[in-house]
């Protein structure tokens, strides 16, 4: 992994948060949908930005 600088670190941290919040945010909506097209959506949007959080992670180890 290449040296990153404070200011980087600090991007991937709120970008980490971020990516967190948005995924408990489209998985609290899935929950409370009872639309099966809509909280499909939901879940698929829910799992992709689980699956950014954990890349941005892997990035950091």
């Amino acid at each position: 992994m290449a040296n990153l600088t404070t200011k980087e670190l600090s991007a991937l941290s709120d970008q980490l948060d971020f990516e967190k919040v948005i995924c408990c945010k489209y998985q609290a909506a899935a929950q409370e949908c009872t639309e099966p097209d809509l909280k499909s959506c939901f879940q698929q949007y829910a799992q992709q930005h689980r699956q950014n959080y954990d890349c941005l992670l892997n990035f950091l180890k």
